[in-house]
């Protein structure tokens, strides 16, 4: 069968989007073909297998997250909280079955080894991405400083997307602009002003 490109695209976000809103276990050829709009069987002629419909959606994710995050244009501190606001915001918005998709895929990584493979290169990128930043705002950053606010930005995403509003308030995150300001500041207290 001929490659297709789009379609193969569109079945990777469906497997996004059931990983989202299922988890792994609703991840199924069926469900996937009926998330996409196509027709039963088209997801197994793609992805023959499970594994290889998680892997699927593992490399997706990879390929949208990059695709977003190299797009940024840096020179100060203030450009990269109103960055990693953004990436924030969008997180819990338009990329909120990604992220959650992440999540799911993190359990699977954890008894798959080539998810665990797919996912370190995103996280590998992740953490270079973010030195980069931290580098071109013109902070002293190492890649420990880099790893802490990558750290901690993905684990308040976690929480963003699972917790109630007072266990976000009593970890700071009611007001992100603030978590953030302070997370950089904490991480930099020597920053240039």
């Amino acid at each position: 069968m001929a490659e297709n490109r789009v379609r193969r695209d569109r079945l990777s976000d469906a497997a996004i989007e059931v990983l989202a809103s299922q988890g792994g276990r609703g991840l199924t050829h069926r469900t996937v073909d009926r998330t996409a709009g196509l027709p039963e069987g088209t997801a197994k002629n793609y992805f023959p297998t499970r594994d290889s419909l998680l892997q699927a959606a593992a490399e997706r994710c990879v390929e949208r997250y990059w695709s977003e995050l190299r797009q940024a244009e840096l020179h100060t501190v203030d450009q990269l909280l109103v960055l990693l606001r953004r990436l924030m915001d969008r997180a819990l918005t338009v990329n909120r079955s990604r992220v959650l998709a992440y999540i799911e895929l993190h359990a699977e990584a954890s008894r798959n080894p080539r998810i665990q493979q797919t996912l370190a290169r995103l996280t590998r990128a992740d953490l270079d991405l973010h030195l980069a930043a931290h580098q071109a705002a013109g902070l002293p950053a190492t890649r420990e400083s880099a790893a802490v606010v990558t750290l901690a930005i993905n684990s308040a995403l976690t929480y963003l997307l699972t917790q109630p509003p007072d266990v976000l308030a009593s970890y700071g995150l009611d007001d992100l602009d603030r978590f953030l300001s302070r997370l950089i500041s904490t991480v930099y207290p020597h920053r240039p002003r």
